[in-house]
């Protein structure tokens, strides 16, 4: 008991170290219909050590059979058939072997083992039928298989021996040739050969007859084989072209509806149906052509069908046939308006006859037929009663919409309506309105015109400052658009030296005259200014009219500005020792002015002073006689415009009397020498107010100078400031005396007052405008009595040298008188 245990545990550790060695499954092939000695070994199983010391089982598919065909040889440990096997019968075998002790516990195992029959070429290959019947419709097409051959072969799939080929061993009749036929040796096809397809003889009496074989083995000589015998009747071919269907849209029937047939007299056929575009159409199998829904022509005119008869593999028996289906038309769609813009803008003073737009409808009925035939009518907007003028006209035919004769106003929104019918019009037509917008749009055919034309007089003081608003003027434009209202104001006339200016905002309607630079009087009392105003953009139309342009009078109004003195009251002080005709001060207007004016004395009570009218010069008249330092002298001292009486003003002038003081005497500056022609030229002597005395010459301030009081010296001479501290000396006569002359000159210098005595010398003038001087003798010159003698000499020299000229002249005579006569030379006969 114990050694059976240990046995046990040991054969486990075996078969535990063996099992992971072991195959996962057993392959090995038996020959079927094997004819040799039993038993065949097969395969050696890979039974662990000790395998006697338990039981091997073998267990599969064989055991279900009446006797075991396999067994497991005990002692070699290979697997072995006991009898031949039949590969048709069974072709694989599945067993297990396991190593099992005496109470059934499986020591090894199970070990699988599959075991294959391998196949021999021992079944005959057979036909499906004896004898094929077929029918062959002229016109099959070559190499189409019509017929196809069936047979089969009991040995196994895929090997050699179930290879099966087919051929055609005979034909009869032979006529018209011996290979009518072909036969796919493979697949059995039985189909007409390229020379047997032009020659089919539907007359033959008689079918055809093929006798066939069938062959296992592949394309090896040896193997297995079976005949058949297959007929062929050839008929006349019924498959021939189909005429155009023509098929109302919309059509009230059962559906399907049978529309056309077809049929292909020939072996077993199938159609098939293809629609061009797709459409709802089939083919049965009796080749019968159905419509299996109404039809929309606007959907799809036409349609081209192509039936097809195939063989079982699909393949085309001959060309297909074509089948055109016309779908008739039916006035069932209205005239649809084309896309337009909703809005059409036409400027006005457009002419008549003008495009508005072209309306067009499309019918989707048949083209060119009455369904389609769409015309156009005008329902809005419809003429006023009683007016003769149009606003649009229409082209029924064509839907042109053109301007008519009534005049369209700017900014007109002008509903336009217009019926599309079709059937020509018909009654029974469809239709549909058509509808545009049309917007009368503005052009700019007005030009601006001024409110006022005539603006003025408008009056303006000559003083008036640069700037000033002169008028304002308005102008109108009728037209719509901004656009067009834009004006642009310009100067015409009337303004050739630019004094006056316009101004105006862009899109502003009015404009400012306003003056740009100062008046005058004088220069013009009165402008007329002409003002044009125009359009920015381009006009349109007649020119501008006369409303195109205003006038403004403008008036210049005369300022006399009131005189005005540089100084409300003049004071001066003066020594009373002060001679007559000296300068005390000058009157000055505070501001210049091209106006004459004239100063006088108005309460001169003791008559000490006179004033120039014309400068404003005030000097002593006289003596200051009865003045005594200290006193104050008032006199009011009037300024009168000459032309304007009636502007004046008035200043006081205060005179303060000083104690006499020395008259410093004081040189001449210093110049050239002072000499004067007669008549007058344009020459003078320059006076010097400089004094020689430091304290004089040391104040500031200018000098004022005056001729002396005597009248001959103010008749004779004229005396002008040429500068702050000299003036110029000159002839007031056309012709003084020749001679010498001093002429006294008052001098006014910081309330100081003095009298310069000038010496000038008057002259002759030359041709030059120079003095003429008598010439004293120059040294070097000869007296009057050497020249005497000198003339003398000369004298006395000339006559010596005329004696001696003549005595040489008449002893040359004498000489030629005593010469022979015919030496003398004879003078010429004349």
């Amino acid at each position: 008991m114990i050694s059976a245990r240990l046995w046990l545990l040991c054969l486990a550790v075996i078969q535990a170290f063996t099992t992971e060695a072991q195959p996962a499954e057993l392959h090995a092939e038996v020959p079927e219909n094997y004819g040799g000695n039993f038993p065949f070994y097969i395969i050696k199983l890979p039974l662990p050590l000790g395998r006697d010391k338990g039981q091997i089982v073998l267990s599969g598919d064989s055991s279900t059979d009446a006797q075991d065909p396999f067994a497991v040889d005990p002692e070699s440990g290979f697997l072995v058939a006991t009898k031949a096997l039949d590969r048709e019968e069974k072709a694989e075998y599945r067993l297990q072997v396991t190593l099992e002790s005496e109470d059934g516990q499986v020591l090894w195992g199970p070990q699988p083992v599959t075991v294959h029959v391998k196949d021999e070429n021992d079944q005959v290959p057979q036909f499906s039928q004896a004898i094929y019947r077929a029918r062959l419709s002229q016109g099959t097409r070559p190499g189409i298989p019509f017929l196809f051959l069936e047979a089969s072969d009991g040995d196994a799939p895929g090997t050699v021996n179930s290879d099966l080929r087919f051929h055609i061993l005979n034909q009869s009749p032979v006529q018209p040739f011996p290979d009518m036929f072909q036969l796919d040796p493979r697949l059995g096809a039985l189909a007409l050969s390229p020379r047997g397809s032009t020659s089919l003889d539907p007359a033959l009496e008689g079918p055809y007859q093929l006798l066939v074989q069938v062959k296992d083995m592949g394309d090896q000589a040896s193997g297995h084989q079976a005949i058949a015998t297959v007929e062929i009747s050839i008929v006349q071919s019924t498959w021939i072209p189909l005429g155009p269907v023509h098929l109302a849209e919309n059509l009230q029937v059962a559906y399907p509806h049978n529309i056309a047939q077809v049929h292909w007299d020939g072996g077993d056929v199938h159609y098939q149906l293809q629609s061009q575009p797709a459409g709802p159409f089939n083919v049965d199998a009796e080749g019968r052509i159905h419509v299996t829904t109404e039809l929309d022509r606007e959907a799809q005119a036409e349609y081209l069908l192509q039936i097809r008869a195939q063989n079982s593999r699909g393949e085309d028996f001959a060309e297909a046939l074509e089948l055109q289906v016309v779908v008739m038309d039916e006035n069932d769609n209205a005239p649809v308006c084309s896309p337009h813009d909703p809005a059409i803008s036409i400027p006005e003073l457009s002419p008549p006859g003008t495009e508005v737009i072209t309306l067009s409808a499309e019918d989707m009925d048949a083209p060119g037929s009455p369904n389609s035939h769409v015309v156009y009518r005008l329902l809005s907007p419809e003429p006023e009663e009683g007016a003769e003028e149009k606003a649009f006209e229409l082209d029924s035919t064509t839907g042109r919409v053109m301007l008519g004769t009534a005049p369209l106003h700017p900014g007109q929104d002008i509903p336009l309506q217009v019926l599309a019918v079709d059937l020509a019009g018909s009654e029974g037509g469809l239709s549909s309105t058509c509808e545009v917008v049309v917007t009368i749009t503005d052009v700019n055919n007005h030009a601006p015109e001024f409110i006022t034309s005539q603006i003025g007089p408008v009056s303006l003081p000559e003083d008036v400052k640069p700037g000033v608003l002169v008028a304002t003027l308005t102008a109108t434009d009728a037209d719509l658009e901004p656009a067009f209202r834009f004006m642009d104001f310009a100067i015409e006339e009337g303004d050739p030296k630019g004094i006056f200016d316009l101004a105006w905002e862009p899109d502003s309607d009015h404009v400012q005259l306003r003056l740009r630079k100062n008046l005058s009087y004088e220069a013009a009392p009165l402008h007329k200014v002409v003002v044009v105003v125009r359009n920015v953009e381009e006009l349109v139309g007649p020119a501008p009219g006369p409303g195109a342009t205003a006038t403004v009078t403008i008036l210049v109004e005369r300022v006399i500005p009131p005189l005005k003195l540089d100084k409300e009251s003049y004071e001066t002080s003066i020594p009373v020792s002060t001679p007559a005709g000296s300068l005390l001060l000058t009157i000055h207007l505070s501001e210049p002015t091209s106006r004459a004016h004239r100063f006088s004395l108005v309460n001169d009570s003791e008559g000490w002073l006179c004033i120039k009218e014309g400068s404003g010069e005030v000097h002593t008249a006289r003596s200051l006689r009865g003045a005594k330092p200290g006193d104050t002298y008032t006199v009011l001292m009037e300024a009168q415009d000459t032309d304007e009486p009636g502007l004046s003003t008035s200043a006081t002038i205060v005179v303060h009397f000083l104690k006499a003081s020395p008259v410093p005497r004081l040189a001449v500056a210093p110049g050239p020498s002072r000499h004067l022609c007669t008549p007058r030229q344009d020459y003078g002597v320059v006076v010097s107010g400089a004094s020689e005395d430091p304290d004089q010459a040391n104040r500031h301030g200018p000098y004022s100078f005056a001729l002396g009081p005597n009248p001959t010296v103010q008749r004779d001479w004229r005396l002008q400031p040429f500068n702050d501290s000299h003036a110029y000396l000159t002839l007031a006569l056309h012709w003084v005396e020749p001679g010498e002359y001093m002429v006294p000159v008052v001098v006014h210098h910081d309330a100081q007052m003095w009298q310069l005595q000038v010496q000038v010398f008057v002259c002759r003038c030359n041709l030059d405008g120079q003095c003429m001087r008598k010439v004293g003798r120059m040294k070097g010159m000869p007296t009057k009595l050497s020249a005497v003698g000198v003339l003398l000499g000369t004298l006395a020299a000339i006559g010596f040298i005329l004696i001696l000229v003549f005595t040489h002249l008449a002893l040359a005579r004498k000489k030629d008188l005593d010469q022979p006569a015919d030496s003398v030379p004879l003078k010429a006969a004349m």
